[in-house]
């Protein structure tokens, strides 16, 4: 189910009806119920991950900061994981077939198990692990107090990080290792297997570790309100694609009932109609320009890779803060407010702002939880330079399992070295001028821009192969002016010079809100024209959003 999809409102409206007709505790049970149905809708058994990392979580938290479990912390979460690999990974949903009868069945009964024999097996496995877990339990609880603690940060890091490396990198690993696998007289393709990447693992991973982190730092205490604490790991509207909140401030939020403001609703629709305007009628329509180049197998001109750069620059821009608008738009109907991810992030005039603009959930995340603890910028110049390469390259590697990745990650952690290495001279320099004025500003934001979009060159890259071909062109092609890139369709031809102007008038403004001092008449236009927009975009070729393949 994507946000861009008659049924996501079909759901959010039945979603929002309950809310707001149920108590407290009940709009808690409804939206896990509802977070887990928006995510069961790709695939059902990716929800097994969703809670087992909810179970190891919720347990190493509390055993982090209290030592203990009350005899309902050990048996709730236990039945919660066996029920799940139950019925999320055993049980055969597509079974089931919705015809004129309420959930007729197609065929017996029978057909719903099993799955097949790995489902078993899963369910089989996670009984003993479950068993061996509360046999050993008394043993963990009487250890002392920093070796309980930091075993149980590691249970949990080892966990998380394990489930991700195993379903996102396994096969990138083998796939590097293959010359040293024959040379062992071994096969890579024996090795080689079926995975499927689960939608968004990267972004709830990060955000359940940041909870067990954050306890061991003392910098929160664990919760025993388990519902709760797996409503936060699934909360549906950022759970696809961010914002990766942090439990310090989302976890409260669900903890406690919410006030509903109509201030706060009207705003959220708002974001929701923009969010759709960047993804439906701009990133959507610049795809089909972007892939005509990326994806063929024929020659391409300079002029054509340096559109397509650009274009793209404008397509991930579009399409994943469309989608971070529309998380917090939707967040703000259920009275929850998720953090900005994305701040003008083509209006950096260095590398070190524009990480303070764009994803600033994850930016701040690997520095938070990655940069700072590898020392930061506290020791020498050499170990910060190789903490921020650390870092970058890391985050390279979070986007995907592809060398493209790692490559994108290092060409950005060496733009931030290069930059420190400016700052720090410059800084030794007496009366350094900081006013840029108006001129000297834009020239800074076009400059970067343009370092930017060879980042993105990288990024979108196919392959390392793709990387090497682009760049020779760019080198060695210069000026070829010959264009074989098919134009945008209509809705980007209008909605990206729309998106363009919009955001040169709020960072000008200074404020995301500008649009609300406009008179009612200039308001009420912008909200049609956004409608004409996305209805005309309707048209393009629809597409997932790019960040749920990370």
């Amino acid at each position: 189910m994507i946000f861009n999809s008659v049924e996501f409102f079909i759901f959010l409206a039945v979603t929002y009806l309950l809310y707001r007709i149920l108590p407290f505790r009940g709009q808690n049970l409804m939206l896990l119920v509802a977070s887990y149905v928006f995510y069961g809708w790709w695939d059902e058994r990716f929800l097994f991950l969703i809670v087992l990392s909810t179970v190891i979580d919720f347990c190493c938290g509390l055993m982090i900061d209290k030592g203990e479990l009350t005899r309902r912390e050990r048996w709730f979460p236990s039945g919660y994981i066996l029920l799940a690999a139950f019925f999320f990974v055993t049980v055969r949903w597509n079974g089931i077939e919705l015809t004129t009868q309420p959930l007729a069945l197609s065929g017996q009964w029978s057909q719903l198990l099993p799955r097949d024999g790995s489902g078993w097996l899963v369910f089989l496995g996670m009984g003993g692990v479950v068993a061996l877990a509360n046999f050993f339990y008394p043993r963990l609880a009487a250890l002392e107090v920093a070796k309980r603690r930091s075993l149980f940060l590691f249970i949990s890091l080892f966990s998380n990080l394990g489930i991700l490396g195993f379903f996102k990198y396994f096969n990138f690993f083998i796939d590097s290792a293959e010359t040293t696998i024959q040379t062992l007289g071994m096969s890579a393709a024996f090795w080689h297997l079926d995975i499927v990447l689960p939608v968004g693992i990267s972004f709830y991973t990060f955000q359940t570790m940041s909870y067990t982190i954050d306890i061991y730092r003392r910098q929160m205490p664990a919760t025993n309100r388990f519902l709760d604490f797996a409503l936060f790991v699934s909360f549906f509207p950022q759970l696809v694609a961010g914002p990766i909140e942090r439990a310090s401030k989302l976890l409260p939020c669900l903890l406690q009932p919410r006030q509903l403001s109509l201030d706060q609703s009207t705003r959220g629709v708002y974001l929701i109609l923009f969010g759709l305007f960047k993804k439906v009628a701009v990133a959507d329509s610049l795809a089909v320009s972007v892939n005509a180049i990326y994806e063929t197998q024929g020659t391409v001109s300079w002029l054509d890779v340096v559109l397509a750069t650009f274009l793209f620059a404008g397509q991930i821009y579009g399409d994943f803060s469309g989608y971070s608008d529309i998380a917090r738009g939707v967040s703000k109907l259920f009275g929850v407010e998720l953090m900005v991810n994305f701040n003008l992030p083509y209006f950096a005039q260095n590398p070190s702002e524009f990480w303070r603009r764009w994803h600033i959930s994850l930016s701040t995340w690997l520095r938070d939880y990655l940069y700072i603890p590898l020392g930061g910028n506290r020791h020498s110049e050499r170990r910060t330079y190789q903490n921020l390469m650390t870092t970058m390259v890391l985050g390279g590697l979070w986007h995907g399992a592809a060398w493209h990745f790692v490559l994108w990650g290092f060409y950005h952690g060496a733009l931030l070295c290069v930059h420190r290495v400016f700052t720090t001279t410059f800084k030794r320099q007496p009366k350094v001028k900081k006013n840029q004025g108006f001129v000297g500003s834009f020239v800074a934001i076009l400059f970067f821009f343009v370092f930017t979009c060879y980042g993105w060159l990288l990024f979108r890259a196919n392959s390392l192969a793709q990387v090497i071909s682009f760049t020779q062109i760019l080198i060695l092609d210069f000026g070829n002016l010959a264009l074989s890139i098919p134009k945008p369709t209509f809705s980007g031809l209008l909605g990206l010079p729309l998106l363009m102007s919009y955001e040169v008038i709020e960072y000008y403004a200074g404020h995301q809100y500008f649009y609300r001092r406009s008179p009612a008449m200039m308001r009420g236009l912008l909200y049609a024209i956004l409608t004409i927009l996305i209805v005309m975009g309707t048209s393009n070729e629809p597409a997932q959003f790019i960040y749920f393949q990370f």
